[in-house]
C-alpha cells in the first residue's frame, strides 16, 4: 500500500489513520494538495485511479482531519422561505437555526454589546456608506465553479469553509465583479479575506486596485506601472507577526506619487475583515479593528475610478468572501438632529442573533457622540429585517436587535437608558424590494428617530 499525503496539519491524529489504511487490501495513491480546500468537493479528481469502498472510508478520515483545521461544525439543514444568505451579515431565512460562521476574532463576545471584542475596536472609526449597491456571497454559484458574475484572465473557484462560500483565487491573475462599475467619489468596500498557512513570504498576497474606470481590464498591469490608480497589497503570513501591507498611488500622468510598506495587523487561521473607505480624494484602509492606511491625496477628484483584484503568488492560496460595496458619505449628526431621522445598515449582527458584531463600533461611536453632544435629545431605536423567514420570528428578532443597540449605547458610550426607547418592525417597512441581495441588505437596518 503506497500512501502519499502531501499536506501539513497539526493535531489530526495521522497514526490512527495510517493503521486503518494499511489494513485495506488495495493500491492507491492519494494526494491532498491544499489543506484549506473545501471538503464538500467530490472525491473524483482527487484520486488517480478507481478505488473501492474501503479507500473511500480512508479518504473520509483524511477529509475529516482537514476540516478540523478550521474547526468545522456540523451543518444544520436550512429552513424557511429562502435557504441562501446574501451579504454574510445574516442568514436570510430568519427562522433557520444559526449557521456556521467564519470568526473574525479569536475572542467570543458575550451577547448584546459585544464585550471584550467590541472594546478591541475602540479606535475603529470606519462608517459604512449609506446605501448598499453591491453584495456578493457567491450563494448563486456552485462549489467548484468560477463565479458567474465575475470576470478573470486566470481561473479560480468557489469553495466552502466553515459554512461560508469563498472565492479561491488562482496564484496569478486579475479579477473583478462585473456588477461593480464606476464608483462614486464617496464609497465604502468591505470583504473577508483568508490566507493559507503556506502563503509565500516572498511573493504577494491579494492586491486591491482602484484604477480609472476606462482602464479597468483583464490586461491590467500588476506591476503597478499604469495610469491613474490607487492600490494596496495585503500580504499575510502564517505567524501574523511578519505580515505586511504596501500601498501605492499613480497620478494621471502615470507618475508614482505615493509608495510605502508597513506592518499588517493580521489574525492567523481566521477570516480577516478588510474595510476600505474613499471620501473624495482620501483613502482609508482597515484590517479588522486597525487602520493601516489614511492617505489624504490618493485620488484625483477629476477622474472616475473602479475596482479590481489581482494575485501574484509563488506558494499558497488566498480567499475572498462577503464583498459589500456602499455609497454615500454618512452624516449622522445632520440626519438625526436636523432631519429627525437616521437609518443605517452599518450595525451588523451575528446570524439569527441580537449580538452586535464588533466592526459596528464606528457607527455606534458616531451615534453615541451625537447623543452626548445633544444631551436633551431622546430617540426611538427601531429594528428592521428583510422578508425571508417567518413574519413573527422576523418581528421578534428586530425588537431584540433594537434592544441590543440600546444596551450598547448605554454600556459602551454612557447614554442614559431613559433617553432611548426601542421597537421592531420586522419585515413590514421595506425601503427596497426584497427580490435582490442588495435590496435585502438595505432592508436589514436600524433606524433612529428623534422624539
Amino acid at each position: 500500500m503506497v500512501i502519499n499525503v502531501a499536506f501539513k496539519v497539526r493535531g489530526i491524529g495521522l497514526s490512527s489513520f495510517f493503521g486503518a489504511m494499511l489494513a485495506i487490501s488495495a493500491t492507491a495513491q492519494i494526494r491532498v494538495e491544499d489543506p484549506k480546500k473545501t471538503t464538500e468537493r467530490s472525491v473524483e479528481g482527487r484520486v488517480n485511479s478507481r478505488i473501492d469502498q474501503g479507500i473511500n472510508k480512508g479518504l473520509d478520515k483524511v477529509e475529516e482531519g482537514i476540516g478540523n483545521i478550521f474547526k468545522k461544525r456540523p451543518r444544520t439543514p436550512n429552513g424557511g422561505k429562502n435557504k441562501q444568505t446574501t451579504d454574510g451579515q445574516d442568514a436570510q431565512s430568519e427562522e433557520q437555526p444559526e449557521k456556521d460562521e467564519l470568526k473574525t476574532s479569536k475572542q467570543t463576545p458575550p451577547s448584546g454589546a459585544g464585550g471584550l471584542a467590541m472594546k478591541a475596536y475602540s479606535k475603529f472609526d470606519f462608517v459604512p456608506g449609506e446605501k448598499i449597491v453591491a453584495t456578493e456571497d457567491f450563494s448563486q454559484d456552485a462549489v467548484g465553479d468560477f463565479p458567474a458574475k465575475w470576470n478573470t484572465n486566470a481561473s479560480g473557484e468557489v469553495v466552502t469553509m466553515e459554512g461560508a462560500k469563498f472565492l479561491q483565487f488562482a496564484k496569478s491573475g486579475v479579477y473583478y465583479p462585473e456588477f461593480v462599475k464606476e464608483l462614486p467619489e464617496n464609497f465604502t468596500m468591505e470583504f473577508d479575506m483568508l490566507a493559507s498557512e503556506d502563503l509565500s513570504v516572498n511573493m504577494s498576497g491579494l492586491k486591491v486596485f482602484f484604477p480609472e474606470f476606462k482602464e479597468r481590464k483583464l490586461t491590467f498591469d500588476q506591476n503597478f506601472n499604469s495610469s491613474a490608480q490607487a492600490g494596496i497589497d495585503i500580504h499575510p503570513t502564517a505567524d501574523g507577526e511578519s505580515s505586511s501591507s504596501s500601498v501605492w498611488v499613480f497620478d494621471k500622468n502615470s507618475e508614482k506619487v505615493v509608495e510605502n510598506t508597513n506592518r499588517l495587523a493580521w489574525k492567523s487561521n481566521v477570516a480577516n475583515r478588510v474595510s476600505i473607505w474613499k471620501q473624495k480624494t482620501r483613502l482609508r484602509i482597515y484590517v479588522n479593528e486597525t487602520k493601516i492606511w489614511d492617505l489624504p491625496k490618493a485620488f484625483d477628484s477629476s477622474l472616475k475610478y473602479s475596482m479590481l483584484f489581482a494575485t501574484s503568488i509563488f506558494e499558497g492560496t488566498v480567499y475572498l468572501a462577503n464583498l459589500r460595496v456602499a455609497v454615500g458619505a454618512p452624516d449622522t449628526r445632520s440626519k438625526l438632529i436636523t432631519e429627525g431621522k437616521f437609518s443605517t445598515t452599518g450595525i451588523l449582527f451575528d446570524v439569527n442573533s441580537d449580538k452586535i458584531k464588533p466592526e459596528s463600533y464606528g457607527v455606534l461611536k458616531e451615534l453615541g457622540t451625537v447623543l452626548k453632544e445633544n444631551a436633551t435629545v431622546k430617540v426611538r431605536i427601531i429594528g428592521h429585517t428583510d422578508s425571508d423567514g417567518e413574519d413573527a420570528k422576523n418581528l421578534d428578532l428586530s425588537k431584540r436587535r433594537a434592544a441590543s443597540v440600546k444596551n450598547a449605547l448605554q454600556t459602551e458610550f454612557g447614554i442614559e437608558a431613559a433617553r432611548m426607547e426601542t421597537d421592531g418592525k420586522g419585515e413590514s417597512q421595506p425601503v427596497a424590494p426584497n427580490t435582490t441581495a442588495e435590496g435585502k441588505a438595505n432592508n436589514r437596518r436600524v433606524e433612529f428617530v428623534k422624539l
